[in-house]
């Protein structure tokens, strides 16, 4: 057969490598011309995931949204929610947002109670309540200083007195009666024996016989009995008198106050649970009027019991005070929260305490909302990673979301500590679509093991990491940049770094037919070209500056790669590029650092040899191979049988191994890399330094597509480049993976001018044609494949050992 191969059928044109993007497609010259962006860039299926979700007004039918950072997820979700919320409004649709409002329970003061108003009454409520304690403190004492109620209360006074005169008198005279004197003391009253009208003596009394000493004890003792119901009539006049002021203080209380109350009552009259605390309130002012009296009055009297740790702080007017806790009289739409920070406080609100003597205290008026509450009746955007990084959080949020209401609680008592004087605010109703931001593993993560997160989370919004490039996505991508400009006050684009724009963004997702959706990345790249450009002088950013901040960009961040490379050059990592080489290949590997990805090459040999082993990775005894790489070495072996072992057994083992390879090797892209070192191994047909090769395979010998292949190719460039480039170096990929070529301008310049390549093949035999130069050969029906090929060489080798083994075999046992 022929031995010559033409290495052009799977040459690719310097077309293939790159997408340019012509400027003439932009009708403009600069973006001033064009109108600002309107609406999102594609991410068609996303935006209906969330018009769905935010239309469907049940329970559970909250938004789970995954797509790549950066992407405008969060702007997406807020322009459309406020699109939704406009658009139903033109159809006449009313939204009910409301006040939140927490006032005092007279009957569990520990319990203080919720309260909804319309939007702007809550703030409204609490002035008139402020306005009503002062007017109540200023008509009160006036009532009880004035001359009418003064003569009232003084002739209940009078008469009261005039009693309990004639009550003393009349024992005074019964005293004198009986021979005693009455007498009242700071002790209580006493009566005194006398003599002749005269208090007897103590000489006197000692010199009396006994029989007239027990009669005077007996006559005493009659007339202490008498002297105790008579004082019993006087504790009773006294309540009475007590009673009788607290009825006249009440009344005329009650006539001064009426008309405050009665004009509040009316304003509230549609307001059931106002009027019931308008009522309680009032009856509260009647019950302890002291605290409204002049200070001194006050001061002498003792709060009531349900008051008394008010009373210590220093505040008998509590129930007065209306804690406004949402207060939405400053918007007219549905509010929507992003809450970027969602610890437990500042998601579901919290307790405030004060400190005094050595003490905590707390009233309603030291709850303060959380994001939560201010979302009520309106949405809140969330991100998931936030979430579960502070305890309790996502369980809390799961509650709220199933029981409907959000409970303000001290979060520490969810892990059994002490929390001094505990309020039980009731809870708030929740009426609020729940729009959270996470990972697309996350979601998995959370449909598998959370049992209630599928009822909760009931519509997932997905945003894809690329777009479709047509015509369409394309001018909305200049509309885009303008709208950077505006916003970030840049200079503006000619329609070149538009262009150069639009190329960076298919190169991030590697793909001649996408476009990146990451716009915070492109974004970053606006603000840096507009940098470069300053620093110019220019009037106008184009495709020069945006290709200065690519690179900048590059050289901030590739020490790395430029040390690797470096070493190379020096020969402390052994690559050839040029010359042959039996067993022995060039594979190509990407490094990942997060904001940078670079490829290098990677020697890739392969050692084979009698036996009956098999393909051996020396990566994987070494415990330095991953999962995947190991897969593919099982397929190698799987191809190795398929293609060669059909009607003989495989009797060779082989080795192979990454040279100079001290980290763990994953992924499969270098299965094609190491078939070929091992047939070539297996042959004897030397192998071309000058070309390196990635790609994986599956047992047929297909070659399949791989990830990282413009880095894969770069970094070979590089270091041919580094070298001197001769014209016959170059890189083979799969056929496959053609779409994804961006590669930088400077191999695509090389590829034009001839001084480097890039193969395309689709099998294993297209690639060992091109670094051997011999035909692979075709099996033909025996079995056998066509003389003086690749694949006639390594079946002919695999024939003669197992020839070998069968005459070792016969030895060895003639010689037993």
């Amino acid at each position: 057969m022929d031995g010559k191969v033409d290495l052009t059928q799977y040459r690719l044109s310097a077309k293939d490598l790159r997408w340019f993007c012509d400027p003439n497609l932009f009708p403009f010259q600069c973006v001033d011309e064009i109108a600002s962006l309107e609406g999102f860039i594609g991410q068609e299926r996303a935006l209906s995931s969330i018009d769905f979700g935010l239309q469907m007004n049940r329970t559970g039918y909250n938004l789970f949204v995954t797509g790549p950072s950066r992407s405008g997820r969060v702007s997406a979700i807020h322009q459309r929610i406020k699109e939704f919320i406009k658009q139903k409004k033109e159809e006449g649709e009313a939204f009910e947002i409301h006040d939140w409002c927490y006032h005092f329970n007279f009957d569990s003061p520990d319990q203080p109670k919720v309260l909804a108003l319309p939007r702007g009454k809550g703030k409204v409520f609490s002035q008139k309540m402020e306005k009503l304690l002062k007017d109540l403190r200023d008509v009160i004492p006036k009532t009880f200083a004035s001359d009418d109620y003064k003569n009232q209360r003084q002739i209940l006074l009078d008469e009261h007195q005039r009693q309990h005169r004639a009550i003393i008198q009349q024992l005074e005279r019964r005293a004198l009666e009986e021979g005693f004197a009455f007498r009242m003391t700071s002790m209580g009253p006493i009566l005194v024996p006398l003599v002749q009208g005269k208090p007897m003596t103590q000489e006197q009394y000692l010199a009396l016989s006994d029989e007239e000493k027990e009669k005077i004890e007996q006559t005493r003792q009659k007339l202490l009995q008498e002297i105790n119901q008579a004082f019993e009539v006087i504790h009773r006049l006294e309540a009475e008198l007590k009673n009788r002021i607290a009825e006249l203080d009440k009344k005329v209380a009650e006539f001064a106050i009426s008309p405050f109350f009665r004009e509040l009552l009316q304003d509230y009259a549609d307001f059931p649970e106002v009027v019931d605390f308008l009522q309680k309130l009032k009856d509260f002012t009647l019950s302890y009027l002291h605290i409204f009296r002049d200070s001194q009055e006050s001061a002498s009297a003792s709060p009531p019991p349900a008051l008394v740790s008010y009373q210590r702080l220093q505040d008998p007017f509590l129930p007065f005070k209306v804690n406004v806790f949402v207060d939405n009289s400053s918007i007219e739409d549905p509010p929507i929260v992003v809450e970027t920070h969602p610890n437990w406080n500042n998601l579901f609100g919290k307790i405030e305490r004060k400190a005094f003597m050595g003490a905590y205290f707390s009233d309603h008026t030291m709850l303060k909302a959380g994001s939560l509450h201010r979302a009520n009746g309106g949405y809140i955007i969330l991100y998931f990673r936030d979430l579960i990084t502070n305890p309790g959080v996502w369980d809390g949020l799961k509650r709220a979301l199933k029981n409907q209401e959000i409970k303000l609680e001290d979060p520490f008592e969810h892990y059994g500590l002490i929390v001094p004087q505990g309020l039980r605010p009731d809870p708030l109703p929740l009426q609020t679509k729940v729009v959270i931001v996470g990972e697309e593993n996350f979601y998995q993560l959370l449909t598998l093991f959370d049992d209630d997160f599928p009822d909760l989370f009931k519509v997932k919004v997905e945003f894809d990491y690329q777009l479709n490039k047509d015509d369409q996505v394309i001018q909305s991508f200049a509309c885009f940049v303008k709208n950077c400009c505006q916003e970030n006050s840049l200079l503006a684009f000619d329609r070149t770094g538009v262009a150069k724009t639009l190329e960076y963004a298919s190169r991030l997702v590697s793909h001649k037919k996408k476009l990146s959706s990451r716009f915070g990345l492109i974004r970053d790249l606006l603000v840096e070209a507009d940098y470069w450009a300053r620093q110019e002088n220019a009037s106008l950013i184009n495709s020069s500056h945006v290709k200065k901040a690519v690179d900048e960009k590059i050289k901030r961040t590739s020490l790395i790669r430029d040390r690797i490379e470096e070493l190379i050059q020096e020969d402390v990592f052994l690559i050839d590029t040029d010359g042959l080489v039996t067993g022995q290949v060039n594979g190509l590997a990407v490094y990942d650092l997060g904001d940078f990805s670079f490829g290098r090459p990677s020697r890739i040999t392969a050692r084979t040899f009698l036996g009956k082993q098999g393909v051996v990775n020396i990566e994987r005894e070494s415990k330095l191979s991953g999962k995947i790489h190991d897969k593919g070495v099982l397929i190698l072996g799987g191809y190795l049988g398929y293609r060669y072992a059909q009607n003989k057994p495989l009797s060779i083992s082989a080795s192979i191994c990454f040279e100079q390879s001290y980290q763990g090797v994953e992924g499969d892209s270098a299965s094609l890399a190491e078939t070929c070192a091992v047939l070539s191994s297996i042959s004897g047909v030397p192998l071309r330094q000058d070309i390196a090769i990635t790609g994986s395979i599956n047992q047929k010998g297909e070659v399949q597509a791989i990830g990282g292949v413009n880095q894969k190719i770069e970094g070979f460039f590089r270091v041919c480049q580094a070298r001197g480039l001769t014209g016959k170096q170059g890189v083979i990929i799969p056929s496959s993976n053609v779409p994804n070529l961006m590669l930088e301008e400077e191999v695509v310049k090389a590829v034009e001018t001839g001084e480097f390549h890039i193969y395309q093949v689709s099998s294993v035999d297209q690639a060992l044609e091109i670094l051997t130069g011999l035909p692979a050969g075709a099996q033909l029906e025996d079995g056998t494949f066509e003389p003086g090929s690749v694949n006639y060489l390594v079946d002919t080798k695999l024939r003669e050992t197992v020839d070998l083994l069968k005459q070792l075999g016969e030895k060895g046992e003639g010689n037993n």
